[in-house]
């Protein structure tokens, strides 16, 4: 691949069985050199040709350990971003749609979250606050924690990351999720009146009291999924009435009314396990995206899995990624093209390792 050179990605116009051979045979004449990682809420047309499926950052490392040249994500711009911070020398990743985003990854930035440091830094002198950022953020917010003394978390390990937070220092400051913030920190204890949110766009404090700053134990962000934000207690009532014995699943992500309202919230690789162990014949609501729940009640005839609310879209940024645009960039790889390259900084990369090492100490 060391003559392989950055080119335009061209989309072709087919029909969708005319493109999926078209891919397979440029996958397969890719062979060892490539790994394609899929992402969980990936549509179906494009989940097929992942090697390895999972959440961001277990695809980001497996990218990193495998033996390929070439990573091909399915999935957003921080989670191919968070694959260049991991990747070995000489691997390069690239992204069928540099513009698939995340909105709540979009909900903070290094400005904004600059901003907020130095007014919470002057707002409370002597005290050690550790800046956290969850996985869905961009790279220059990871490296923002790792220069600052803190760390990166997953849905999965947030409630450890936070409680080491805690021990080495006084209070943790978190972005971009509110809700995740929220729903942590309130099952770790804490009252929720006690949890100050932090309005980027409210220039004084971030809209938020000087007295509840002072004694906060956490600062959240005011951020959100605009997925998870969605489902709410309501529904989880309605589907109470409506399916006696089901069991309701929701992302933490969601707001803290509706994870008190479900039986049980986790990570997505939590919610996959928990209806891989349900038993046959049990009824199962599930909070996170379409793509997922749909894939989930294929996967397994013998359960009733549907999801809270199959009345909006899945994400839309993630739906970016179809078959022609993978398509198209599995023909240009083909080529010795490398089209839609994602590179992070090297002095970015380098902060962002960091934060992301304290969060694998912690196992």
């Amino acid at each position: 691949m060391s003559t392989a050179v950055a080119c335009e990605l061209t989309i072709p116009e087919a029909p969708s069985e005319e493109l999926r051979r078209r891919a397979w045979e440029a996958r397969e004449a890719l062979g060892d050199q490539l790994i394609v990682l899929g992402h969980h809420y990936q549509k179906d047309e494009v989940i097929e040709f992942a090697d390895v499926t999972g959440d961001s950052f277990k695809l980001a490392k497996l990218g990193a350990e495998a033996e390929a040249e070439l990573v091909l994500f399915l999935g957003v711009y921080f989670m191919a971003e968070s694959a260049d911070v991991l990747a070995r020398p000489g691997q390069t990743v690239v992204l069928p749609d540099l513009s698939a985003g995340c909105h709540l990854a979009e909900c903070a930035d290094i400005y904004t979250v600059r901003d907020a440091w130095e007014q919470i830094s002057g707002a409370l002198p002597g005290k050690r606050i550790i800046p956290l950022t969850y996985m869905n953020s961009d790279a220059v917010l990871k490296a923002f924690c790792g220069e600052n003394g803190g760390a990166v978390c997953t849905s999965g390990n947030a409630r450890t990351v936070f409680e080491w937070a805690l021990a080495e220092g006084d209070a943790i400051f978190f972005f971009p999720d509110e809700h995740l913030g929220r729903n942590i920190a309130c099952d770790m204890g804490f009252e929720d009146a006690s949890l100050p949110v932090w309005n980027p766009r409210l220039a004084e404090l971030g809209g938020a009291r000087r007295e509840l700053l002072a004694d906060a134990p956490v600062i959240l962000w005011k951020g959100f999924c605009n997925v998870h934000t969605n489902f709410t207690a309501e529904q989880v009532k309605r589907h109470r009435e409506d399916h006696p014995g089901v069991r309701v699943i929701v992302h933490p992500e969601c707001p803290r009314p509706t994870v008190l309202a479900a039986d049980e919230s986790g990570s997505t690789e939590y919610i996959i396990r928990r209806c891989n162990e349900l038993p046959a014949g049990s009824t199962i609501s599930i909070g996170t995206d379409l793509n997922l729940v749909y894939r989930l009640r294929d996967a397994h005839p013998a359960k009733t899995i549907f999801p809270m609310l199959d009345t909006i879209c899945p994400c839309v940024t993630m739906n970016r990624i179809d078959l022609p645009k993978l398509t198209g960039c599995l023909e240009a790889l083909e080529s010795g093209g490398l089209p839609n390259v994602v590179s992070v900084d090297e002095e970015v990369a380098e902060w962002a390792r960091v934060a992301l090492d304290r969060m694998l100490a912690l196992g």
